[in-house]
């Protein structure tokens, strides 16, 4: 990817994240991953309820770079490019944040590993699922109402679940078709301590 290009991708999405939080002297970055309609963005928006934390939107920061996206491997390549350089650069500020990506395969979720450890950052995982009758329903419901941020659908889904990895290190896994709180509390004691 070229320098000036990444450097303007970069511009743009933090531009797109308005009024950033006050920095912490220990900032603390909370990876999630799930297939679409697992309910990521759900889980990110009761989080942010206990923790002061900035949520960096896969699906918001595309259509931010791409008005009107392709979902090509070059467009997704360019704009992940873009979100992990702003990752950097958020943690270095102070600035906690939550990532709401499908994150599935573990090669991705390497970059964000090797983020965390270069600037001894917390890292916490989270794995986010539903029941597919759960997700069926809720991809539809969203094609329904047409005000989601996401334009993932059931064969999207369909096509992305095959391609799900193990998460390989500790990880909290949440059924977010059940009650999410103990997952919640037990992240918020974790990022707390």
């Amino acid at each position: 990817m070229e320098g000036a290009q990444l450097v303007s991708d970069v511009q743009r999405l933090s531009e797109s994240l308005g009024e950033l939080l006050e920095p912490v002297a220990e900032p603390v970055f909370i990876a999630v991953s799930g297939l679409p309609g697992a309910g990521k963005s759900y889980f990110c928006s009761k989080l942010t309820e206990k923790l002061p934390f900035i949520i960096l939107e896969s699906d918001a920061l595309r259509k931010a770079l791409f008005p009107s996206p392709s979902y090509s491997p070059q467009e997704s390549s360019r704009l992940f490019g873009a979100v992990r350089l702003l990752i950097e650069r958020l943690l270095k500020k102070g600035n906690s944040l939550i990532l709401d990506a499908t994150n599935l395969s573990e090669r991705h979720r390497e970059y964000l590993y090797s983020i965390a450890d270069r600037l001894g950052v917390k890292l916490v995982l989270v794995r986010v699922e539903a029941p597919p009758g759960v997700v069926y329903e809720r991809l539809k419901a969203r094609r329904e109402n047409l005000g989601g941020k996401s334009d993932a659908d059931w064969a999207i889904y369909k096509r992305m679940k095959p391609s799900v990895q193990k998460i390989r290190r500790h990880h909290y896994a949440v059924d977010t078709s059940r009650d999410i709180t103990p997952v919640l509390n037990k992240i918020v004691r974790e990022v707390m301590h």
